[in-house]
């Protein structure tokens, strides 16, 4: 059926465009053929043809004032007419609604019309508090594995799109000095939908009972305005199981192996910076002055390789368990991981210990059932113990001496390896850190970096390193040398991308992405592929996971400072130079929230 809908609001901005796009999409799930006119000051008003109108077989007018609305079009067609809030709670409903009650509509009652839905406006805003329009409120969590670029720049994207679409906006983020501006009890229970723009598991429980939709911060950041309007439409309340990680699946983003290993790496990743650092540390005083007992250097390695590494496996697999299981998971998981790394089974053996307590933990916790005199000992006895015993035997018996093999051949292959194919390594590795700009293949391969930095494997970790610094290095360099390709927005962000870049945040590279994917992305992987390269080539190795530059400034951290840095240079030429020449003209770079 050929439709027309018409969505007008006081103010001609937000609710007139959320309306009029959830009004599409319903009429397009009935099979139905919508032509839109959204009346909005930022648009243009829809002049629709003869044809148009003698093919339409009902007329929806979704508005307030009516007298936005030019009903005089649709004399003599079956026309419904409402106020624009009656829209946006159920749009499915309201379009059921309009094909029943339409009736044809003549010029003489164009003024009764608008009489009748003026009075049931103003009602209705006046049982609202004198608000002509309904403006849900939105709350949101944002956190990253790293919780430093994505985190914050999706929260700034989502507020701005929230401030921008005339929603009540309000963004918790969770990045790596905790949780930040956090929402108040008040706060979520004034919230209409909870958006978890998270790439780790966050603990929803503080969401019982409220409509949540999951999505990625990548998502939030390069489209917020679409996450909210899918928010506002698709959002669901969760089941009391889904906090554990495998409850109800919302659209949007879901989650799975790869969230559950990221929130392991997220948690691990603090404690492989201050363990790199520490061993760096203690190298100022010499490579081998910590072999001498007593001294600092001793106790800085004591601190860095004797504690920090060797938990950093057992913490890993602690909360991948704890992502999918919840709570439950974090004992079975750690001692997996402990026995992974006693077993030398290395970060491989820590992940297939973290899946396996988590998994046996959820299914313990779900399957299990249990008179209720005795239900409470579940979590603190007989999950903890059932969970340990199961991963323990199977970590020692099945999985750890195979796994452990694999990674001693693993670890000798890279030490081994001769330049060809350190080479070849690093450029698969640089080019991943390049491709998506902090996306699933970015933290693929920062995932493998930092596990083998636990094998005390540290040159894949260089690579991976100054790969992630070209991006956001060449964009600010190609805005600089090319200044008149860009426009004014674009050098400035150019500026911020580079001072970024030397922070090991690649991100700064996403508005010139966003807007010039075909030829920033290709680029940055050329770029980042040289760079790694070279940095494998003249054998780099860097302890710490994170720094940027600013590691450098840490004796001994990275053993060739001067050549380390002549890769990274390489790679920012290549990156700047490249896209300074292929760019077309000056064109306004998007920022992450526009709309």
């Amino acid at each position: 059926m050929n439709v027309i809908i018409v969505t007008a609001c006081p103010s001609g901005m937000a609710t007139s465009f959320l309306a009029a796009r959830r009004l599409e999409q319903a009429a397009r799930r009935r099979d139905w053929e919508p032509l839109i006119d959204m009346r909005s000051q930022f648009e243009r008003k829809l002049v629709l043809s003869d044809h148009q109108l003698a093919a339409a077989e009902l007329v929806i007018v979704a508005a307030s004032p009516l007298t936005s609305a030019g009903l005089e079009r649709f004399v003599g067609k079956r026309v419904h007419v409402a106020p624009i809030e009656e829209a946006l709670p159920d749009p499915a409903a309201f379009l059921a609604n309009a094909e029943s009650r339409a009736r044809v509509l003549e010029a003489k009652d164009i003024a009764d019309v608008a009489a009748t839905v003026g009075t049931t406006a103003t009602g209705a805003a006046s049982a609202a508090g004198g608000d002509v329009t309904h403006k849900p409120s939105i709350v949101a969590v944002t956190a990253c594995p790293t919780g430093v670029a994505h985190t914050f720049m999706a929260a700034e994207a989502l507020s701005e799109a929230g401030r921008a679409l005339g929603y009540p906006t309000r963004v918790e983020t969770q990045g790596s000095v905790g949780a930040q501006d956090a929402l108040t009890e008040a706060e979520i229970a004034a919230a209409e939908v909870v958006i978890l723009a998270c790439d780790i598991e966050v603990d929803p429980t503080r969401f019982a009972g409220k409509r949540i939709w999951r999505t990625s911060t990548g998502t939030a950041l390069k489209k917020p305005c679409d996450t909210i309007e899918q928010a506002l439409e698709g959002a669901e309340v969760e089941s009391a199981t889904a906090s554990g990680g495998q409850g109800s699946q919302q659209k949007g983003e879901k989650r799975g192996p790869y969230k559950h290993l990221l929130t392991g790496v997220s948690f691990m990743l603090p404690m492989v910076v201050a363990g790199g650092l520490m061993i760096a540390l203690s190298f100022v005083f010499g490579i081998k002055a910590f072999e001498e007992e007593g001294t600092l250097a001793a106790a800085l390695m004591q601190i860095g390789g004797g504690s920090a590494f060797k938990l950093m496996i057992p913490v890993l697999a602690g909360y991948i368990a704890y992502s999918i299981a919840d709570r439950p998971g974090i004992t079975p998981g750690m001692i997996g991981g402990w026995l992974a790394a006693t077993l030398d089974a290395g970060f491989l053996g820590g992940i297939i210990a973290g899946f396996l307590a988590g998994y046996s933990a959820l299914g313990l916790s779900r399957f299990v059932k249990l008179p209720q005199s005795i239900e409470s000992l579940k979590p603190i006895l007989i999950i903890p113990l059932v969970a340990s015993m199961v991963t323990g035997l199977v970590m020692i018996y099945v999985v750890g001496t195979p796994v452990a093999g694999l990674m001693t051949a693993l670890t000798e292959f890279l030490e081994s390896m001769g330049s060809a194919n350190a080479v070849l390594l690093g450029i698969l590795l640089g080019a991943m850190m390049c491709f998506d700009l902090g996306g699933p293949v970015n933290k693929a391969a920062y995932a493998f970096g930092v596990g083998l930095l636990a094998s005390e494997t540290y040159a894949p970790m260089a690579a991976i390193m100054a790969a992630g610094m070209v991006p956001a290095l060449g964009m600010g360099l190609a805005s600089f040398i090319a200044r008149a390709k860009f426009a004014e927005p674009e050098r400035e962000a150019g500026k911020a991308s580079f001072i970024l870049g030397l922070c090991f945040i690649s991100e700064g590279a996403i508005p010139f992405a966003a807007k010039d994917p075909l030829r920033v992305i290709p680029v940055c992987m050329v770029g980042g592929a040289v760079t790694g390269a070279l940095s494998m080539l003249v054998g780099a190795k860097l302890l710490a996971p994170h720094g940027g530059l600013f590691v450098l400034l840490i004796p001994n951290a990275i053993n060739v400072p001067l050549m380390y840095l002549g890769a990274i240079v390489a790679g920012t030429l290549v990156t700047g130079i490249g896209y300074a020449l292929i760019k077309k003209g000056a064109q306004q770079v998007e920022t992450a929230a526009a709309t």
